[in-house]
């Protein structure tokens, strides 16, 4: 694979990886929406304390989507400052890295996505895994479930 292949492999990634944020941030948003909507049409009945729970359900439900929205607008945000337009020689935010059996991105927790037929676990730089195996190169070695995993490829 040439160093443009290895550039232009990684910024998929990331704009994968974009993508699938902002599906979430899209999500959370109707969820607001909704919630917000199902707040207001909460008619008071004879009994009100049954309408003020029903409004107060409606406004957590509303703060928990904001929250989800905030968080994953700040993970967009860090995503989009990743450069994936430098191949690496060891391991940091930004790097491929192909084991035997796993591929890693190191850019955005979104957990194993598959990105063009093959799988690839999205590791937020703070992951633990992530911080395990930063600074290491091709052919380090690092635990992972439970296994001594060999690094075959870091770009």
């Amino acid at each position: 694979m040439t160093s443009q292949e290895m550039i232009d492999f990684k910024t998929s990634l990331k704009k994968t990886g974009a993508s699938i944020i902002r599906e979430r941030i899209a999500a959370a948003k109707q969820a607001i929406d909704n919630a917000q909507e199902a707040a207001n049409s909460e008619e008071k009945s004879s009994a009100g304390d049954k309408y003020e729970t029903g409004r107060a359900m409606g406004h957590l439900q509303k703060d928990m989507f904001a929250k989800q929205q905030a968080e994953n607008t700040k993970e967009l945000e860090q995503l989009l400052k990743v450069n994936t337009d430098i191949v690496y020689t060891t391991v940091q935010t930004g790097a491929f890295i192909r084991c035997s059996g796993y591929s890693f991105f190191i850019a955005a927790g979104l957990g194993k996505q598959l990105v063009d037929g093959q799988p690839v676990f999205f590791l937020s730089p703070q992951a633990p895994l992530a911080g395990l195996l930063f600074g290491k190169k091709k052919g380090g070695h690092f635990l992972f479930n439970k296994m001594e995993t060999e690094i075959l490829e870091v770009y």
